[in-house]
């Protein structure tokens, strides 16, 4: 007698996308080998990847659901007919009757993904719809203007760095096409992807977590100048796993001497075991007098902080910073840059003195981390 799992592996294996594959998931039960095949895991619809392959998984719904309808609809055929290939000769009726329930899922199945993936795309497109990019940009530099006006500093004396993290690319476009040059990415192959499909004249900010083996791959499929900065260098390991891959560089267009990466040294001014960075003071006025000293294809450009929610008193911390890493470098205070701010507390990190602030959510929108794979 023909098992079920044997039968169902005879049956065609609809096209279907891996958006559809990954809500299939969460209809069927995990110990289901429906069609022969194993479904992946839900976690690999990332917010990342989701709205960038929403127009896809349109496109070949139709296809998909078309293709397992009527996959279910052969089979259910062939098993009810009584012919060679179920005849009752072959299947006894439990066998027949499992199977027939299968294939009648999987039609129940077909039709609940296309529900599904049409309402989530439609979700997903109000939601961006919604967003004027432009206008909040216009929004967050009327603020920083102000701001930079009341504490009586040179107009342009802070760059904002848009942080486009999970974003799709259309926003990105959108917040170019509005005057928006630098950008900000937390994860590495996010910021790779995104830079070679983007226009060459962006400034890229990396601004997450660093891992020393990503380093190579980063700076090589970015390029300079392109890749303006490393804002998270910690560590003398990271900052010569940089320096190497600056070097190597093959196809630099520039003179030798201005070949260098800019880099900003991560400080976690409010000592937090969660936060990432040196802690003021000794450690980090060392590695910077280290990275000074071996590392020739870095610039120290500044200093990075992320702080405490609402502590304040972690701006000052940075600025107190940046004033013992001039001196151990022989350099002016201003040649440093001071990254700190973000959407909630830009304005006072500008009170404080920050030449550079990091503003995502304001700009683009609240995210979606429930099924981000981090890179």
């Amino acid at each position: 007698t023909t098992s079920v799992p044997t039968a169902m592996r005879l049956l065609p294996r609809p096209s279907t996308t891996s958006t559809l594959s990954c809500l299939a998931a969460l209809l069927i039960d995990s110990s289901s080998a429906f069609w022969g095949v194993v479904v992946p895991s839900a976690r690999s619809l990332s917010a990342v990847s989701f709205p960038s392959t929403i127009s896809a998984s349109r496109r070949s719904l139709s296809t998909s659901t078309t293709a397992t309808t009527a996959t279910a609809a052969h089979f259910a055929a062939r098993v009810g007919s009584g012919s060679s290939t179920a005849s009752s000769s072959r299947m006894d009726p439990t066998s027949v009757h499992s199977v027939t329930s299968q294939a009648s899922r999987a039609s129940a199945l077909a039709g609940a993904s296309s529900t599904i993936l049409r309402s989530a795309s439609s979700s997903a497109a109000d939601g961006e719809a919604t967003v004027d990019v432009a206008a909040n940009l216009a929004d967050v530099r009327s603020k920083i203007d102000a701001k930079v006006e009341d504490c009586n500093r040179p107009r342009g004396s802070v760059r904002l760095v848009a942080v486009s993290k999970t974003k799709p690319m259309e926003l990105l476009v959108d917040a170019y096409n509005a005057g928006q040059r630098a950008f900000g990415e937390n994860y590495a192959q996010e910021l790779m992807t995104k830079a070679a499909e983007l226009p060459a004249d962006i400034a890229w900010h990396f601004i997450g977590p660093l891992q020393s083996n990503k380093a190579a791959p980063l700076v090589k499929k970015v390029g300079l100048p392109k890749l303006a900065c490393v804002e998270t260098v910690a560590s003398k390991k990271l900052a010569i796993k940089l320096n190497n891959a600056v070097d190597s560089l093959e196809d630099y267009e520039g003179t030798e001497a201005d070949k260098m990466l800019g880099i900003y040294l991560q400080v976690n001014t409010s000592g937090e075991e969660s936060k990432s960075g040196l802690a003021p003071g000794t450690e980090l006025v060392d590695l910077a007098k280290a990275i000074a000293a071996d590392c020739p294809r870095l610039s120290i450009d500044g200093l990075m902080t992320i702080g405490a929610p609402g502590d304040l008193s972690c701006f000052d911390a940075l600025v107190q910073c940046r004033e013992e890493v001039a001196a151990a470098l022989g350099v002016e205070v201003d040649s440093l840059d001071l990254s700190m701010g973000m959407s909630g507390d830009y304005e006072h990190a500008i009170e404080r003195g920050a030449t550079s602030v990091r503003v995502g959510s304001t700009i683009f929108g609240a995210r979606d981390y429930s099924n981000l794979n981090k890179k």
